[in-house]
This record gives structure tokens, C-alpha cells and sequence, in this order.
């Protein structure tokens, strides 16, 4: 049975709407009924006309026939459509969602983000009241399967857990303080004037986490033409951390690909003259920032996951202009 690519309850697939959920989905068939289920109980959307996009990127497990079956039995007055999109990697299959989405806001969850009930009317709000924002991010509240190790807090950010207290709040691009991709806002328009398709930073591809980044690399070209980037505590979600993440060599893999990217994302927009003094700046931080962590924490390294990982990430850092001129 072929998928309903374009189910529709609204009418014309031309027709804008105010947002649009996509959910990007890769071998999602465990915690995909169970995203769906919490955006099937949004609540206060009466007045929004919103859509929810699931884009599959080549699963190779029962996303798609899950999506199907939710199709066949949905009585709700948004849609849920679907969209294959074959080309393997997170920023193609962000793309294809950006294309596809009818809302001229869109929210965007991975497949282990998990909605509170008012999610979609607090993003829909927000994006209303502050008509500057370029982008904004969830507060996001880890799940863990294990006990995260002591101090865990200090590297929380690499694992897009964002818990920045109940006011809301501007990001600062320039320092690379930023939103997580995961429960970002983007307002259609902005994104699709002023982030190149062809972004240095290309996404994870597979478990690849060497180019990780686009979405912070797209979001300093909003911030660049002077779109305000804020954080929204109201949009809560949930991201479920499995106890895979939180052993030492995936954690170490995901910091050092974050460090060598530093340099490629503080360089974004730069000017040519600015390039020396950026560099520079990288450098002699992180130069100081090892010295000064080797000399709080040496001899502990081994005993201490978040120190070790603190270090990895100023000694990436420090290497990330190499990895700039290398690209």
C-alpha cells in the first residue's frame, strides 16, 4: 500500500498555514507512536491551523508503515503527511522538510524529543509576540536511562539539553550561544532567504559527528542579517537520553567534533580581515582555558568523565583552525 504522501484534511497544499511540527525521523519505529500520540494531545490549538511533516531519512526499520497506519485512523482536523527524503544526512533531510512545510513558522523534533502538552500553542505564541525572532529554542529536560555522572550539568549543552531557568531570553550567535536544533522554531521565510543550501557544516550522517554543527552554522547567518534569536521556556521538551550517550568514548567523539568545528563557525560571515584576529582569539583562549583546567584537574582525567571531556573540548577547540583550513 502506497504511503499518503499528501494526506490533507485542510484543502489545497498551497494554502499557508501558521505552523508546522516536522518530526525528522531515521529508524524511529520505537519513539515514533509515541511522539505522534503527544502532538495528537496538544492543547489550546483551536486557533492555530497547523500540520505535522514526518520526514523519513531512508529509514531502514517500520518508520514508514508506522506512519501509514497513524494515517489511515487520523480523524484530527491538522494533517499528517509524510515524505521520504532518500539522501542520507541531517541536513538534507532538513531541507526537504523546509521545502515541504506549509507553516510559515516550523518546530522541529528529533525522533527522541518528546513534547509537553503545549508545545505547539506556546511556539505558534511566542513566534506572534516577538515578530523580530529569527529562531527560538525549547527549554529542554534530559530523560536519562542511566544516572548521568556526577557534575554532569557542565556538558549538559552537547547532548541539546537547554535549561536556561522560566524567563525568556536572547541567544548571542556571535559566541556561539545558541539554541539546540532539537525543539528549534525557524520562521520559514527568514531561513530560506538567509541560510545557503550548501552549508560548510553538512550535518551528522549516519553515527558520522565530524560535521555536526549545521544548525548553529544556519542560525549565524539569521543572527548575521540581524534576526533575533531568543530561548522560550514555555516550548518544553523532553529529550530522551539512552545510556549509549553517556558512555566516555561516544561522549569524547561528540565533544571533539564540536571543538574542531569552533573555528568553521566562528569564521561564518566573518570578513577576511577579521579571519587573523578570530583565529588568534581561538588559540590564545584555548590555550589558557587547558592551562588553566590542567591545572585544576590534572591527575583526574581518568576518573573524571566531565573533566575529561571539558579538556577534549579546549584542546579541539585550540585545533579547530586546522580542521577550518583543511576544509
Amino acid at each position: 500500500m502506497q504511503i499518503q504522501q499528501n494526506l490533507d484534511h485542510q484543502g489545497d497544499q498551497d494554502n499557508s498555514l501558521d505552523f508546522t511540527v516536522v518530526i525528522r525521523a531515521y529508524n524511529s519505529q520505537e519513539n515514533l507512536p509515541l511522539i505522534l500520540d503527544k502532538l495528537r494531545s496538544q492543547l489550546d490549538t483551536q486557533n492555530i491551523s497547523w500540520e505535522i511533516v514526518v520526514v523519513d531519512n531512508n529509514s531502514t526499520d517500520n518508520t514508514a508503515s508506522i506512519v501509514r497506519e497513524y494515517q489511515s485512523n487520523w480523524c484530527q482536523s491538522y494533517p499528517l503527511r509524510y515524505y521520504l527524503e532518500p539522501q542520507q544526512g541531517a541536513i538534507y533531510a532538513r531541507w526537504r522538510a523546509i521545502r515541504e512545510a506549509r507553516g510559515q513558522l516550523i518546530g522541529f523534533l528529533d525522533d527522541d524529543n518528546f513534547p509537553d502538552a503545549h508545545w505547539v500553542s506556546a511556539a505558534y505564541s511566542f513566534g506572534e509576540s516577538h515578530p523580530q525572532a529569527g529562531v527560538y529554542g525549547s527549554q529542554v529536560h534530559g530523560e536519562f536511562e542511566v544516572d548521568p555522572p556526577p557534575n554532569f550539568k557542565r556538558i549538559q549543552a552537547f547532548l541539546a539539553i537547554k535549561e536556561h531557568g522560566s524567563q525568556p531570553r536572547l541567544y548571542n550567535h556571535s559566541t556561539l550561544n545558541l539554541p539546540a536544533g532539537a525543539g528549534m522554531v525557524i520562521r520559514k521565510q527568514v531561513w530560506l532567504e538567509y541560510v545557503p543550501e550548501q552549508l560548510v557544516l553538512q550535518g551528522p550522517v549516519g553515527k558520522s559527528l565530524s560535521a555536526k554543527g549545521e544548525d548553529f552554522e544556519g542560525m549565524i547567518h539569521i543572527g548575521e542579517a540581524g534576526w533575533e534569536i531568543w530561548y522560550n521556556p514555555k516550548m518544553s521538551i523532553t529529550h530522551q537520553i539512552p545510556a549509549s550517550r553517556l558512555e566516555k568514548d561516544y561522549l569524547i567523539s561528540l565533544i571533539r567534533s564540536a571543538g574542531l568545528n569552533v573555528c568553521t563557525l566562528r569564521l561564518t560571515k566573518a570578513n577576511n580581515w577579521q579571519k587573523p584576529l578570530i583565529i588568534t582569539r581561538i588559540i590564545l583562549g584555548n590555550l589558557r582555558r587547558i592551562m588553566r583546567h590542567w591545572l585544576q584537574y590534572r591527575g583526574q582525567y581518568q576518573s573524571d568523565l566531565v573533566a575529561a571531556c571539558e579538556l577534549e573540548f579546549f584542546v579541539s577547540s585550540l585545533l579547530s583552525p586546522l580542521v577550518y583550513f583543511k576544509r
